[in-house]
């Protein structure tokens, strides 16, 4: 699908000239901090720490573990400001991005590439130097993925970017098994794939709530281009699918009795409120009572209780 074109001008041209006498050092240091989107980490790092455990059977090398934590914010971070600095023009005219450093001035646009480039060479190195170099190349690959393959070419093309350009938001499953065992097998595998049929019911609903914010800039995330009612149908296939792919961990002798319990109960769960938002739609109830957000908080939710068993079903078996 061909987008529309969007307005070309500077982002943060307004906020440029509004800041370049006074630009306070602790506010450019949270200016740069934000650029690395530490919320966004945070749920990386979530599906990151648990799989170490569970590739060890216990308890990791705590060492290990922080060197894992900070090479993949260093390497996620990157990921973010290169993205911040190639959809400077679009955030410049949407709501909801519209205090971001580049945008307000606080940042320069050379500034955020020569941070995001520094990150990404950062995190390589101290991955491949104190972990290990297949770590090191998987977390290299997802930035790369999610730079060039789904900010420069995905995302304002079709409406299927998040779906495919989630593939990043998966690497770092892998990442935390290699970072243990120097190697790849099923189960990191199983909950790649669990992390990548999360992703787009985890943010169709975000993209429900913001649409009108997309399609002013041309972006055609599915429910700009698609009614509520076809979103929440997908929303609820990849649902099931998720949940079915959860549960194979088990059967294959990697989980236990614990692990399978916590992913019935939130699978369930998850399932209760993707039917609802679906029910609500097919009604063709719109705005508030719509309640897409009630999934997406849910889903952040879900994957942290999901790899907390994951972390936690070792020491019961």
């Amino acid at each position: 699908m061909c987008v529309t074109a969007v307005e070309s001008r500077p982002a943060g041209v307004l906020g440029a000239s509004q800041n370049r006498i006074h630009r306070p050092f602790g506010a450019r240091v949270k200016a740069f901090v934000a650029l690395t989107k530490p919320r966004i980490i945070e749920l990386l790092l979530i599906t990151t720490v648990p799989v170490m455990f569970l590739a060890q059977q216990g308890v990791p090398d705590l060492g290990l573990v922080l060197l894992t934590c900070v090479g993949g914010y260093l390497s996620a971070g990157g990921a973010n400001a290169l993205n911040m600095y190639i959809d400077r023009d679009i955030d410049a005219l949407m709501d909801r991005t519209s205090q971001r450093p580049l945008v307000t001035g606080m940042v320069s646009p050379r500034e955020c590439l020569a941070f995001g480039i520094t990150l990404a060479v950062a995190s390589t190195l101290l991955f491949g130097l104190t972990v290990n170099w297949l770590s090191a190349w998987l977390a290299l690959g997802a930035l790369l993925f999610y730079v060039v393959v789904y900010t420069m070419i995905l995302k304002r093309r079709t409406s299927q970017n998040i779906v495919w350009g989630g593939i990043a938001g998966c690497m770092p499953v892998l990442i935390g098994w290699t970072a243990v065992t120097n190697s790849l097998s099923w189960a990191p595998l199983i909950l790649f794939m669990v992390i990548f049929f999360w992703t787009p019911p985890h943010y169709w609903p975000l993209s429900m709530k913001v649409k009108d914010d997309y399609a002013r800039v041309g972006v055609p995330m599915l429910p700009v281009i698609a009614s509520n009612k076809t979103v929440a149908k997908q929303i609820v296939i990849y649902s099931w699918v998720m949940v079915a792919v959860s549960l194979l961990l088990t059967p294959l002798g990697y989980t236990g009795w614990f692990y399978t319990l916590v992913a019935l109960a939130a699978g369930g769960w998850w399932l209760w409120e993707a039917h609802g938002l679906m029910t609500r739609a097919k009604a063709e109830v719109t705005g508030a009572k719509l309640k897409e957000m009630r999934l997406f908080h849910w889903s952040i939710t879900y994957v942290s209780l999901l790899f907390v068993a994951v972390a936690v079903d070792p020491f019961l078996r």
